[in-house]
């Protein structure tokens, strides 16, 4: 069951509460009997382990993306030499 932060909105009385999710909102304060929010903090995901891009789980043959082309070595521009006067 998950933790939901509450803080009163008259006292700013702040607590947690363990709750199912199909349980209604808190609405009273425990301290005052003031109105009370539901605060929401940032959630932390850490993805551990292989799966997670798209190139993981696939093998060479079985995809149908097809690999970046090779880069190429850049090339100095080709000169032309003019032949020797015939003497």
């Amino acid at each position: 069951m998950p933790t939901y932060a509450y803080a009163c909105k008259d006292c700013s009385h702040a607590f947690e509460i363990v709750q199912s999710f199909t349980d209604s909102s808190l609405t009273s304060c425990p301290e005052c009997d003031g109105t009370l929010r539901k605060k929401f903090n940032s959630v932390g995901v850490v993805f551990k382990g292989s799966g997670f891009y798209r190139t993981d789980s696939r093998d060479a043959k079985g995809s149908t993306v097809s690999p970046a082309p090779a880069a190429t070595p850049a090339t100095t521009p080709a000169t032309t030499t003019a032949p020797a006067p015939a003497s």
